[in-house]
């Protein structure tokens, strides 16, 4: 058992060396496999009567864009995401696409997803600490409600406002574009914190990632 776990640590240490390593080539096709996966993910769409905006099942892909691909590449696989969608293929949520896809009520979400995909991304590669369940949960939770969710209820409150030529109040917008996907979102968060800790190496690549721990609150 002991051998078979030693081999599964230095399987795990292997891929992320390769992952970070590898060709600028390699690099984008990568960052498109992502891509293609988020848009995957975006096909699951729960429609709600009180919300333009769905629930989707995009979060997940989003998280785990900057821990598959670190930083910088986390991030430019959603550009990629957004970027292909708004040429008009249709693999952004409900199999839409256009230009009119970042003019929608979600559009906001969008921008939020590349954010989202940095910020991981760099703390992944930059602090071997974040790998563990619960400084990576408090990061995930950051990008989600912080970065993902402030430039989606800005999108939603500007788009209601031109849809129906009144802004909405603070708890309006909180009510159609945040509290209906907390409890999802937190499902989602916590099964990507923990498939992080599991897959990601503890130990450093290359020299690379260094940060102390005590300066970690977690």
């Amino acid at each position: 058992m002991e051998i078979s776990m030693n081999n599964y640590f230095e399987k795990r240490y292997s891929l992320f060396k390769w992952r970070s390593n590898t060709s600028l080539v390699n690099k984008v096709v990568l960052a498109f496999l992502v891509a293609c996966f988020t848009g995957i993910m975006a096909q699951v769409v729960i429609p709600l009567p009180w919300t333009p905006v769905p629930i989707t099942l995009q979060t997940f892909a989003v998280l785990m864009a900057g821990i598959f691909l670190g930083r910088y590449w986390g991030g430019i696989s959603m550009l990629i995401y957004l970027a292909v969608g708004l040429l008009g293929v249709p693999w952004l949520a409900g199999m839409s696409g256009g230009i009119e896809a970042l003019l929608s009520a979600s559009g906001g979400y969008l921008i939020g997803f590349i954010l989202a995909a940095l910020f991981l991304g760099y703390f992944m590669d930059r602090y071997v600490q974040s790998r563990k369940f619960l400084p990576m949960l408090g990061l995930m939770l950051f990008a989600n409600f912080i970065l993902l969710y402030t430039p989606g209820l800005i999108q939603l409150s500007i788009w209601t406002q031109s849809a129906t030529g009144v802004a909405p109040r603070i708890w309006e917008l909180l009510l159609m574009g945040a509290v209906p996907f907390i409890a999802g979102d937190l499902l989602k968060i916590g099964g990507a914190a923990a498939l992080t800790k599991v897959i990601t190496p503890k130990q450093g690549i290359n020299g690379e990632e260094t940060g102390d721990s005590r300066n970690w609150i977690f």
